[in-house]
């Protein structure tokens, strides 16, 4: 089970940190399992886990299945929580070096609609020429420029390569129940489709099919996933106390540290696996809080990486941020440290430690030297990164994320924002 680690942060806020905020606490925990709270018609993730229908789970896995048996590789197309989610869990889990893999049991899952960059179109459909491939296209609407301009290249290259009748098999698409650009193709051709909920955003869909098929189609244990996010719901729901319930400590010390200066959150992993979970991470809370100029702007790192570049910065630089620190108690795998008679390089000390040893003293070291430094440490651990353990953290992030909201006393489900870009941009392009 996760467990959640906060004395990193103890020198940094007073011992009654969390009466001080409990009121405020209490009301935003309340508005969000009542469902009483701004944007309450976006709250469906909330019971998700427990409210999914074995059918609908079911139905994912079967047609996950086809497509894995007729695919060397699946095309992903959609943007923002159309994607990470879903990339986020896959690359958490896969072999790091999958698209080298000559005896994978599950096809290469790539992702395309995340960007308009011609030169990566262009990269991909030259791959898919040469492979079998399937779509699975993911959008609300179907209009939003990046997977749509995607979407109509990838589909007139699978009619062409496959023929319009064969083509209509190898393309799946979820979307919206009943209305929508996609929705209408999508009934039109007759391709096997999923339902975005209405009541769930994009970047707090990764439990829905929008993250369950692609999660599946990678070969991974999806009921495993929501299984995890079962559990970590059961346990923040009951716990309506600050003391026990570990989303609202998290919570309240991102707020205080950031009432009182600490405006920017680095979102850290030890483990390079996990560079897409923080990704997830990033537009979770980027989209939620980030309103009426209030929010923690989250970042991220990979340590002991971004060690030897930004960790100079985060030791001595402005003093306006803090880390949170995604602990992996366990590797998969154990690799000995050769011995060297010579001994050049120093080494030999530590040929009885395992690596995964060695990378938990270096995330001790480094804790212990960036509070040291003024930078105040959470810690989120897990005893290993699988299915389960994300699922749990996944919930976990969300509802911290609706209650961090509530407290900075925004709508955390919406985001206007996001359309001024496009606004601009449609006028520059002439629409």
């Amino acid at each position: 089970m996760m467990k959640f680690d906060f004395e990193g942060v103890r020198n940094f806020v007073p011992s009654d940190a969390f009466q001080q905020l409990e009121e405020r606490l209490n009301i935003s925990y309340n508005q969000l399992i009542t469902q009483s709270g701004a944007g309450n018609d976006f709250v469906g993730w909330l019971n998700l886990p427990e409210e999914i229908a074995p059918a609908e789970v079911n139905a994912v896995k079967e047609v996950a299945a086809r497509l894995r048996q007729q695919s060397e590789v699946v095309v992903v197309i959609g943007i923002g929580g159309s994607y990470l989610g879903a990339r986020a869990v896959i690359e958490a889990l896969q072999h790091h070096f999958r698209s080298l893999e000559q005896n994978a049991n599950a096809p290469l899952v790539l992702f395309a609609g995340n960007n308009m960059s011609e030169d990566y179109l262009f990269d991909l459909q030259s791959v898919l020429d040469k492979k079998d491939y399937s779509i699975i296209v993911i959008s609300k609407s179907g209009t939003t420029t990046e997977p749509a301009i995607a979407f109509r290249i990838f589909k007139e290259h699978c009619e062409k390569k496959y023929g319009k009748a064969a083509a209509r098999k190898r393309i799946v698409a979820v979307t919206d129940r009943q209305r929508g650009a996609l929705k209408q193709l999508a009934t039109q051709e007759g391709y096997d489709t999923f339902v975005i909920p209405d009541n769930v955003g994009g970047r707090y869909s990764v439990l829905t099919p929008v993250g369950l098929l692609p999660i599946a189609v990678a070969g991974y244990d999806i009921d495993a996933l929501l299984n995890g996010a079962r559990q970590m719901r059961q346990q923040l729901m009951v716990c309506d106390s600050v003391n026990d319930n570990l989303a609202l400590q998290y919570a309240a010390l991102r707020n205080y540290l950031y009432n009182n200066g600490k405006k920017m959150e680095l979102m850290v992993a030890y483990e390079p696996r996990l560079y897409y979970f923080i990704e997830w991470y990033k537009q979770l809370f980027g989209e939620s809080e980030g309103k009426e100029n209030k929010g923690v702007f989250p970042a991220g790192c990979i340590f002991s990486t971004d060690l030897h570049s930004l960790g100079q910065y985060v030791q001595e630089g402005e003093r306006m941020l803090f880390e949170t620190v995604i602990s992996v108690e366990t590797a998969r795998h154990t690799l000995p440290i050769p011995f060297d008679e010579q001994n050049t390089d120093g080494l030999n000390y530590l040929q009885m430690r395992k690596i995964q040893d060695i990378n938990q003293i270096a995330e001790l070291g480094t804790r212990m030297a960036h509070i040291d430094g003024g930078v105040p440490n959470m810690r989120i651990v897990i005893p290993e990164i699988s299915e389960n353990t994300l699922g749990e953290m996944i919930y976990f992030f969300e509802f911290a994320c609706a209650i961090g909201g509530y407290l900075l006393k925004i709508n955390p489900f919406n985001q206007p924002g996001v359309e001024a870009y496009k606004k601009n941009m449609f006028k520059l392009l002439g629409k």
